[in-house]
């Protein structure tokens, strides 16, 4: 830790590649959902895919977050040494391995846990039984993104039946992600193919407590259509995650659909090289800066655009008052995906006014098993 910049080190002073959190714009984001949930009387339960750390979870938490999603066991791990007491892994844990550890995060805090077989909930409830701690658990609908989700219908009602009676389960209810649509372009388009989205997640809602179930929880929603799926009277809570930094693809979404959130998290980077008129070259490469969604942006400097991306190395066109960059002067990116870029990173410069604050570290970061 010893190299790590200290609290009130300028940010034109840190070295790069390096994350930076403008902490006034993420508090603001942070604050901005919280209002929005409270205005409709939904419940937020953060996606921690995006944040990667206890330090964000409580904050939002504070914020008036009922808990925090976590995508994998080993986030739910770090999470919990961090002090959070209420986590949903909205994922299905199967295996030994995994589960023996999913009950060691359930000795902490308040676990639930997304299902979407019967030979899952079968070696969840024998792993309850053999720890002795209740396990809440709700399904996971297919909802039209053909990845993990039981269908609709008998298959979800029949599901839930088996969580309801498997020693050491809890039945809480159910949960979908618009994952396809929260990146469609135009907002009326958005709001149509969400809402046919949901109307599958009420629909198993409503099979599972036709089967006399009640549903207590419906979970779902995304940054993309937080304003959507937040106003739908019978979701519960939101999983938004991206929306606390927020990245260049969703700013592309929204286009000129007003939203309350604000760019936090710019990648600090370092120009390396002037090998010749009209380009430049900075060190930020595919291992500082994600590209699977598109190439970043530069932040603030007219007449330089990203051509390429390689391992190490982030080649520039520059044109106009961009061609008086030189070797050693900073450049600031706004990565298209935030998530990816960050789990790349091991620390956030966190900066208030410029100035570093805290360094926080990004606990979560490989935290893939």
């Amino acid at each position: 830790m010893a190299y790590l910049p200290l609290p009130g080190t300028p940010v034109e002073e840190l070295d790069t590649p390096a994350i930076v959190i403008d902490l006034d714009i993420a508090e603001a984001n942070i604050k901005a959902l919280q209002a929005f949930a409270t205005e409709n009387n939904v419940s937020l339960r953060p996606h921690m895919k995006t944040g990667k750390s206890p330090y964000w979870a409580l904050k939002q938490i504070e914020a008036g977050a009922i808990g925090v999603c976590a995508a994998k066991v080993g986030e739910a791990e770090i999470l919990a040494e961090g002090g959070v007491r209420e986590i949903l892994i909205a994922n299905q844990v199967v295996g030994k391995t995994k589960i023996r550890r999913l009950f060691g995060v359930a000795s902490r805090a308040n676990v639930t846990v997304a299902v979407d077989s019967h030979e899952n909930v079968a070696e969840l409830s024998e792993a309850a039984q053999a720890f002795g701690i209740e396990l809440g658990v709700i399904l996971e609908i297919q909802t039209g993104m053909m990845r993990a989700g039981v269908e609709p219908g008998e298959a979800a009602a029949t599901l839930a039946k088996a969580v309801d009676g498997a020693p050491g389960l809890r039945f809480d209810g159910v949960m979908g992600y618009e994952g396809g649509t929260v990146f469609t372009e135009g907002f009326d388009q958005r709001k149509k193919d969400t809402l046919e989205t949901i109307d599958r997640l009420l629909a198993a809602a409503d099979d599972i407590e036709a089967a006399g179930l009640p549903v207590k929880i419906i979970s779902a929603g995304g940054t993309g259509t937080f304003d959507i799926t937040g106003k739908v009277d019978r979701v519960t809570e939101l999983q938004c995650g991206s929306y606390l930094f927020m990245d260049a693809k969703y700013l592309e979404v929204f286009g000129e659909h007003s939203i309350p959130f604000k760019t936090a998290l710019t990648v600090l980077a370092t120009i390396t090289s002037r090998p010749a008129p009209g380009r430049a070259v900075a060190d930020p490469g595919m291992k500082a800066i994600s590209v699977e969604l598109g190439e970043p942006k530069v932040v603030g400097i007219e007449g330089a655009t990203v051509t390429g991306m390689s391992e190490e190395h982030c080649t520039l066109a520059v044109t106009g008052a961009a061609e008086g960059l030189r070797a050693g002067d900073k450049i600031s990116f706004l990565p298209m995906h935030g998530d990816t870029t960050i789990a790349q990173h091991d620390y956030y410069y966190c900066v208030r006014g410029g100035i570093l604050e805290t360094v926080v570290e990004i606990a979560g970061r490989g935290k893939f098993m």
